[in-house]
């Protein structure tokens, strides 16, 4: 009988333990928010900007003049689109002479559009969310106020590749004697001044090395002002090192040399509150499972009627999956997992894909409304839900990614479970590097990571390893889609259902082998580790 009580103790208190090893896993209020709300302003980028106007207005009383070919080169935040004007044509004067022709995007898009103003505001509307998300702090410029005595920027110049800046916050400050003079030096491109100032020497005009003095600090202090920088290397994203010095200092600074990003901005209409039709497309592949995608799609329809549908699909004899709003896409036999992801994926149109897998089931907890007003509200560019097994059970599959550098052999490729921290206005929302198999993220974002399509069987975290660094990825627990069964009794499977078994549980040692090739050669780890 005592060992019996001993035995129902101990049973007890493992059960508790697990319980609350589950509860910290679960339950996201163990940790502090962290809010990772979008925004491009912030208190430090007004102090940075305070002092920037304050650098470059402390010499405005001094006179200067106009170098009319190099201001002209510098952009003036004022395009317009002009074609040549027409001429008599020609033999073969075009292919000689291609004339340039313009067309204004702006009138043949809203002089048929039937609501203009509306969708100005929209698309401004787009702009703004994207460039909220798309702000980094380290593209902020921040100038080095002078200590060595020579004043420059340490971050935030950037050029166009051909095109000429001019560069901001160059200064000098020293004791007052006979000569001042500093020297610039680059190695893609050559500087100029987009105006001069009396009594100030300059030395390298469209040179790679220019040298400028006077006896006057203030006025080379003002000449500094009109430096310009013009990128004469032709490279899409590259930097140049420039070397600023004067007698006894030097200093280094970098000027990023790149086109800039093209915004991808999506037409999904204005509105007051999320239309869901508009913004998300749900994507699926599918395979020896036709039962199991219809009623994911039955069960869809009943609370997103009108919401596009892409399958993907491999089966040898694929059947037809018709209805409103579904797009069935036919693939090679057997193609596999990750090339149905990146088929499925590459026709998506909207503004946020929704992955989903065959066998899943909507409910009235898969709220897809909440993702898009964390991905809409945040930095996030991917979320992932929930899901709840037949047991009851709700996974979210959470886990933390890190490499750690290990030389010549590769590096450490590290797994755990677990999250960053919760997300402040978000309760039920967490920041990690991996989530569950049902996630909705910017389908440009999860475009460019793409999914490896040589994984063919069984992959995940792969996708999620290749994203580390590129996507932002959170994980919400309270919107949660239902798993369809997998208990079958042995007597009660299909021919289908043992085929896809025999497909999908698969553990070949060429599967094996490819796992590892993919992690050792592709990403170049050396080892992994996880829990």
């Amino acid at each position: 009988m005592r060992n019996t009580s001993k035995r129902c103790l101990g049973v007890i208190f493992f059960s508790v333990a697990v319980l609350l090893v589950l509860f910290h896993d679960w339950c996201p209020g163990s940790s502090s928010g962290v809010d990772i709300r979008s925004r491009q302003e912030s208190t430090i980028k007004q102090l940075l900007d305070g002092k920037i106007h304050e650098i470059t207005s402390a010499y405005n009383n001094i006179t200067y003049h106009i170098k009319e070919e190099v201001a002209c080169r510098l952009a003036q935040n004022v395009c317009v689109c002009l074609a040549d004007e027409d001429t008599i044509k020609l033999p073969f004067s075009d292919l000689l002479n291609p004339r340039v022709w313009a067309h204004n995007l702006d009138t043949a898009f809203l002089e048929s559009h039937p609501d203009p103003e509306g969708v100005k505001r929209h698309r401004a509307q787009e702009y703004s969310s994207f460039q909220r998300k798309s702000f980094i702090p380290a593209d902020v410029l921040i100038v080095a106020e002078a200590n060595s005595p020579l004043q420059y920027p340490t971050q935030g110049v950037e050029v166009r590749p051909l095109k000429t800046i001019i560069i901001p916050g160059l200064g000098l400050k020293e004791e007052t004697k006979s000569n001042h003079m500093v020297s610039l030096t680059a190695k893609l491109g050559t500087f100029d001044v987009a105006a001069t100032v009396d009594n100030v020497s300059v030395k390298g005009h469209g040179e790679q090395h220019m040298i400028l003095s006077s006896p006057l600090l203030f006025a080379l202090n003002r000449q500094l002002q009109f430096v310009t920088y013009r990128n004469t290397v032709f490279h899409p994203k590259t930097a140049d090192t420039v070397k600023f010095e004067t007698k006894g200092h030097q200093s280094y600074f970098t000027i990023k040399v790149g086109h800039g990003t093209i915004p991808k901005l999506y037409n999904s209409g204005y509105q007051r509150e999320y239309n869901i039709s508009a913004l998300v497309t749900i994507a699926t592949k599918t395979f020896l499972r036709y039962d199991k995608l219809k009623d994911l799609i039955d069960s869809i329809r009943q609370y997103y009627p009108t919401v596009t549908i892409v399958i993907a699909d491999d089966n040898e004899h694929p059947q037809p999956v018709t209805g409103p709003h579904i797009e069935h896409y036919i693939m090679p036999f057997g193609k596999g997992w990750f090339a149905g992801r990146n088929l499925a994926v590459s026709q998506v149109t909207t503004k946020y894909v929704l992955w989903a897998d065959d066998d899943f089931i909507f409910t009235a907890n898969t709220k897809l409304e909440k993702m898009v007003d964390i991905l809409e509200k945040t930095t996030l560019d991917l979320v992932g839900g929930a899901v709840r097994e037949v047991t009851g059970y709700t996974a979210t599959y959470r886990h933390k990614i890190s490499v750690e550098e290990g030389g010549e052999e590769g590096d450490c490729l590290h797994i755990r479970k677990g999250y960053h921290h919760v997300i402040e206005g978000f309760p039920n929302c967490v920041v990690a590097d991996a989530v569950i198999n049902f996630f909705m993220g910017q389908t440009d974002k999860v475009q460019q990571v793409g999914f490896n399509p040589r994984l063919a069987r069984s992959a995940h975290l792969e996708f999620f390893i290749d994203a580390l660094g590129s996507l932002h990825i959170g994980s919400c627990s309270d919107v949660i889609v239902s798993h369809a069964s997998k208990i079958k009794l042995p007597w009660g499977q299909t021919d289908d259902q043992k085929a896809y078994k025999k497909f999908r549980y698969s553990s070949s040692t060429a599967d094996n082998n490819l796992h590892n090739e993919v992690f050792y050669f592709k990403n170049r780890f050396k080892c992994m580790t996880s829990n």
